[in-house]
This record gives structure tokens, C-alpha cells and sequence, in this order.
């Protein structure tokens, strides 16, 4: 016959296994702190009874002895008083028990109980005192005691662990199935999500148990899933889109040229043309893979420690002639020791972006600075420009991919730019910001390394 499911579980198993064995060690405990106490109480007794009878004078001894004797209905107590050559004078025992120690503490020995009912042996607690006269005073006490305690303890355990077997099943199964039930829930919930419910979470109780840890990470993970998900959707859009328009304009500018050239040379202006137009393509396709390389690079195997006032220079120097052409002032404004921990390739290449967005859309006349600043256990590079900046609304857009504003739509670009820088910065763990308003600032902030 097969077991229910719940049967089956570790935690069923467990948790039955667990109560049990907390029963049996709780009835051990109080039966080893009952019997400590029981012993500790009866050596104080018998200690305490030997100095009393020692104490006696020698012609009311015995008949201190007689009296203890006499007042045990349960035949526990045991007195015995020997000469010193081991001779039995008084009380109930044979002989001076084997082993015991004179003056010394309570211990167990093995003696020979002698009353009207005979010779009977046992082991009991003794201790054994010397007297002034010479004489050996033994007072006993039979342990049974510890064994009646030790079968009632054996007797309550016999009648508890059935009971305890019984509750440690039904808390067993209880939080088994109330597991089950977590597990059934998240497995529904995941096969939902499997189907394309990408909005589907996992609820949490707000208890902070490990199911609701589980449900946070796994919250945080489908919510990554959904944004990158979301965001290839709409890359895939935009693809298609953005390379749509060029290819287009090449077929239409082949077609007509195959149609309308009569001459050499205008056959080669329209093959110019469509060359010019597959670059466009060959360049955002280059820039979305190089973007893909970055995003999903981990490692930190070229991270070194980098002078920024060096590199900012190298960029001013790579964009100055370009500058010039446009009749653009470019200023270099860097400080003095100041470094980042990066990639320096990378690096480079998220700062050349900036400054070259700042040139291509600054118009004649205007300026563009490159700035490198020290803030609060941060450097920062600071690229600032006099065009016409960027509006409140534009903020977080300019970083998607693709996305062209209506003031650079006659400005040639692939709208990548940004993006590429976003995901340099990202991979750095640096601070990006853009300021609204006329004329664009744009800052990387970078952490001072930690010496």
C-alpha cells in the first residue's frame, strides 16, 4: 500500500524522529537529576545519623541502636557496631562490610542484612565511623529507593511514549502538509510564470521564515527576468525598425539606380550611396553587440588602478581636431592625482562617448568642457557643453537603446551612444547623472580607490 505524500517527507520523518528522542533524553534527565538528589539526600542522612550515634556515650549507644532499628518499618536502615578486632557487638549487620573505609565518606558496599527473618545480602550506602574506645560504628541504608524511582520512571516512560509517538505524528504531518501545501502553491505559481505570466510573484506572509526569504530572492529574480525580457522585446522592435529604414532606402536607391542610370558614374553614385547605407546598418549592429559584450561581462580581470587626468587628456586629444573642425572650443580642466579603480580600455571608451555626443550636438561657436573634479571619496568627470541640452522628460529615455530626440532626428547617430556609456558604468558600479536644461552636463562619478 502506498503512503500518503506526506509520509515521505523529510520533514515528516524528522520531526517524528526528533520528539521521540527529546522524550527519551527529557525522561532520562529528570530521572539522573532525581536520582543525584535522592543519593546526595541519603548520604546526608546517614552521614549526619553516624555522628549523631558517635557522639552518644558508650552505655546509651545501643540503645540508640536498638531505636533506629526499631522505628524501620521498611527495612531500609542498617546499623552494625564492631570491636576493633571485627567482632559484631550490636545491630543488624553480620559482619564489618569488605571494602568500606574507616572515616571516610559515604560509599556502596555490599553487606549481609541479619534479622528474625534471616540472612538476607544486599548493597547498600555505608559509612564507617571509628570510635574512641576502639570500637567501629557502620550505619547503612538499603538503596531501593533509586530502584523504585528508576521503575517509576520506566513505568511513566512506557505510558508516555505511545502518547508521545502519537503527538510527535500529528505535528509531524501537520507542518509536513502545511509545507506540502508551500511547495504545491510554488509550483503552480512557477508553472504560471513558465507560461508567460511573466507578472506573476510569489507571495510573502511578512514572517521572515525561509519561505518568505525564498520568496524575496525569487521576487527579485522574476522581476530581473521581466525587465530584460521586456527590454529584448522592445531591442528586437527597435532592430528591426532602425535597420528597416536603411536596408529600405538601399533597395529603393538599387532598384532606381539599375532603372535609371545611363552612365557609368551615376551608377557608381548610387553604389556609393547603398555602401554608405550598409555601414549605418554594419555600425548599430557592431554597437548592440558591443553593448550585449559589456552587459553581460563579469569579470574584472583588466580592472586596474587608472589615472583619470591622463586618460581625459587622451580624450581631448583624440576629439580636439574634430572640435576645431566644427568650430567647437574644447577645454580640458583635469586634477591633479586623482584615479579610479577600472578598465581603463572601457573606461575610456564611456568618456570618449560623452564627449562626443557633447561635440555633435553642440552647435558653432559653442564650447564643450571636460572637467575632472574631486567630490566627497569620489572623482568625478564632468563633460558639460553649450547646445541645447535635454528636457526634464527625456532624462531616462536618452538611455534607451535607439532612442533619438527630436532635436538630434537630422543628426547622424545610431542612438546607442548613451547605452553603450550606461552599461560601462553599470558594469563599473560608478554613478552616471545628466542634467537637465540648456546646454547637457554629464558626470561620472567614480569611488577613490581604498589604499
Amino acid at each position: 500500500m502506498k503512503l500518503p505524500d506526506f509520509v515521505r517527507t523529510t520533514t515528516f520523518r524528522w520531526i517524528s524522529i526528533a520528539f521521540v528522542v527529546c522524550i527519551l533524553l527529557f525522561s532520562a534527565f529528570v530521572y539522573w537529576e532525581a536520582a543525584t538528589y535522592m543519593l546526595a539526600r541519603m548520604d546526608g542522612v546517614i552521614a549526619e545519623d553516624s555522628l549523631v550515634i558517635a557522639s552518644d556515650p558508650p552505655d546509651r549507644r545501643l540503645n540508640a541502636i536498638e531505636d533506629r532499628l526499631s522505628e524501620d518499618p521498611r527495612r531500609i536502615k542498617l546499623v552494625g557496631l564492631f570491636s576493633a578486632n571485627g567482632q559484631r557487638i550490636a545491630g543488624n549487620l553480620e559482619s564489618l562490610p569488605a571494602g568500606l573505609g574507616v572515616n571516610a565518606t559515604v560509599q556502596t558496599a555490599k553487606v549481609i542484612r541479619v534479622d528474625q527473618r534471616g540472612h538476607e545480602a544486599m548493597t547498600v550506602r555505608a559509612i564507617a565511623r571509628a570510635l574512641p574506645n576502639g570500637d567501629v560504628l557502620v550505619i547503612g541504608r538499603h538503596d531501593g529507593e533509586l530502584r523504585q524511582l528508576a521503575e517509576v520512571v520506566a513505568r511513566a516512560l512506557l505510558l508516555a511514549l505511545p502518547v508521545a509517538f502519537g503527538l510527535s505524528l500529528m505535528i509531524g504531518a501537520i507542518l509536513s502538509l502545511r509545507v506540502q501545501r508551500r511547495v504545491a502553491d510554488l509550483q503552480a505559481l512557477v508553472r504560471r510564470i513558465m507560461s508567460g505570466n511573466l507578472s506573476t510573484r510569489i507571495p510573502a506572509s511578512g514572517l521572515d521564515h525561509p519561505f518568505d526569504k525564498l520568496a524575496v530572492i525569487a521576487n527579485g529574480m522574476l522581476d530581473e527576468i521581466e525587465v530584460l525580457v521586456t527590454e529584448m522585446a522592445g531591442v528586437g522592435n527597435e532592430i528591426a525598425h532602425d535597420l528597416r529604414t536603411p536596408l529600405t532606402r538601399v533597395r529603393i536607391g538599387l532598384e532606381r539606380g539599375r532603372a535609371n542610370a545611363t552612365t557609368l558614374a551615376e551608377l557608381q553614385a548610387v553604389t556609393d550611396r547603398a555602401i554608405g547605407a550598409l555601414d549605418q546598418s554594419l555600425t548599430i549592429i557592431t554597437a548592440l553587440l558591443r553593448i550585449t559584450e559589456i552587459e553581460n561581462s563579469r569579470g574584472k580581470a583588466n580592472f586596474n588602478e587608472v589615472a583619470l587626468a591622463d586618460l581625459v587628456r587622451e580624450v581631448g586629444d583624440l576629439y580636439d581636431p574634430i572640435a576645431e573642425d566644427k568650430q567647437v572650443t574644447l577645454r580640458i580642466i583635469p586634477a591633479s592625482n586623482a584615479t579610479a579603480y577600472c578598465d581603463r580600455d572601457l573606461f575610456f571608451e564611456a568618456v570618449a562617448n560623452l564627449v562626443d555626443n557633447a561635440v555633435k550636438f553642440t552647435p558653432a561657436g559653442g564650447s564643450v568642457d571636460i572637467s575632472l573634479v574631486r567630490g566627497e571619496n569620489e572623482n568625478i568627470i564632468r563633460v558639460s557643453d553649450t547646445g541645447g541640452g535635454i528636457g526634464e522628460d527625456e532624462r531616462n529615455a536618452v538611455m534607451r537603446r535607439f532612442y533619438r530626440s527630436d532635436k538630434s532626428r537630422n543628426t547622424r547617430g545610431s542612438g546607442l551612444g548613451l547605452c553603450l556609456v550606461s552599461a560601462i558604468v553599470k558594469l563599473h558600479g560608478f554613478r552616471l547623472t545628466l542634467n537637465t536644461g540648456a546646454g547637457c552636463v554629464a558626470e561620472i562619478a567614480c569611488p577613490v580607490p581604498a589604499h
